[in-house]
């Protein structure tokens, strides 16, 4: 397996671009998929301590800072497959057309999803955030949970200074008092909360889990490649539940080494998040696409999409026989 940098995919993508004028349907010859990652190459590691990297076609991985990259590079074609929260295709449909299908979903963790103050703040609830400068990572899970956050403690978008802020952006910002609160996720709450930050709002209990794969029309309407993808992502169910039996120490190493914290630490957000909600993968259901309509429905709310999205059409059933069949039998 190969991993392209995010710099190497828009080479690629211009690459594409220049060669679109070519029949690429008439090639032919192995499978190749060129694969979405964010932050780190999750799904490639965990193949691989699982055994089960060892695939009968090429995988190609990109690694990007957010899904919504992910996205775009899916809509250019420099990549084939890509995953993100169920926030980035809605925006991605606010903009404009869509050459991508929603077709399957990876559930997981919903953990350092998270409301943070400074050590040192007075703040101690949501509820204290009237009038307040706000950081939050904008057009990700972090703009839907603070707005469901504000709600649920009579609040209103309005009733706060809401400041957009890249993760390490707003990071520097809280710990230079320019913003009195900061709603982010994953790695920066762990490097916050390493500084002494304190958690005020959770979206634990907000957010579904759900976590999209979506593909290019093209690979949809590949049936080899549309077989491919089923059985990568059939192969990442099965690597992700043999880490949970036991294998979560050498998943941990990994994630230390990328994500430069320590093992330990690694390890416990491991067994934390895999005990809240375990790393699975299955068709889309109706309840996933009505959740997902609800999170657009609430960024919609907060004007935060140029238009109304119906997510329904974000969605394609052409990969579920072949993702049914694939998680029904043992990885060839």
């Amino acid at each position: 397996m190969k991993i392209l940098t995010t710099a190497a995919v828009a080479v690629l993508a211009t690459v594409l671009a220049a060669c679109s004028g070519s029949d690429a349907s008439d090639s032919s010859g192995p499978v190749s998929l060129k694969i979405g990652a964010t932050g780190w190459n999750t799904a490639q590691q965990a193949l691989q301590v699982a055994g089960l990297d060892d695939t009968p076609y090429s995988l190609e991985f990109a690694v990007f800072s957010g899904g919504d990259q992910q996205l775009q590079a899916l809509q250019s074609g420099a990549l084939d497959v890509a995953q993100s929260s169920e926030i980035p295709p809605i925006f991605a449909a606010a903009g404009g057309t869509v050459k991508f299908n929603e077709v399957a979903v990876q559930t997981g963790t919903t953990l350092l999803q998270e409301v943070i103050v400074g050590p040192d703040s007075s703040l101690g609830s949501i509820a204290d955030l009237t009038g307040k400068k706000v950081g939050y990572v904008k057009n990700t899970t972090a703009a839907y949970f603070l707005n469901e956050l504000l709600k649920q403690n009579g609040l209103s978008w309005s009733d706060i200074d809401a400041q957009p802020l890249a993760p390490n952006d707003g990071l520097a910002a809280l710990n230079g008092g320019s913003i009195d609160a900061f709603a982010s996720y994953g790695n920066t709450i762990i490097s916050a909360h390493q500084s002494g930050a304190k958690t005020i709002g959770s979206g634990e209990d907000i957010l579904s889990g759900n976590f999209p794969w979506s593909v290019s029309d093209e690979v949809l309407a590949d049936p080899d490649e549309r077989a491919a993808v089923a059985d990568f992502l059939s192969r990442l169910d099965r690597a992700y539940a043999y880490i949970r039996d036991g294998h979560q120490q050498e998943f941990a190493e990994r994630t230390a080494e990328a994500t430069k914290q320590p093992v330990e630490s690694a390890l416990k957000q491991i067994q934390n998040g895999e005990a809240q909600n375990p790393t699975h993968f299955q068709v889309s259901t109706d309840a996933v696409r009505a959740n997902q309509q609800k999170v657009a429905d609430s960024l919609e709310e907060i004007g935060a999409l140029p238009s109304s999205v119906d997510t329904a059409e974000l969605w394609s059933d052409g990969l579920d026989g072949d993702l049914t069949d694939a998680l029904g039998k043992p990885a060839s």
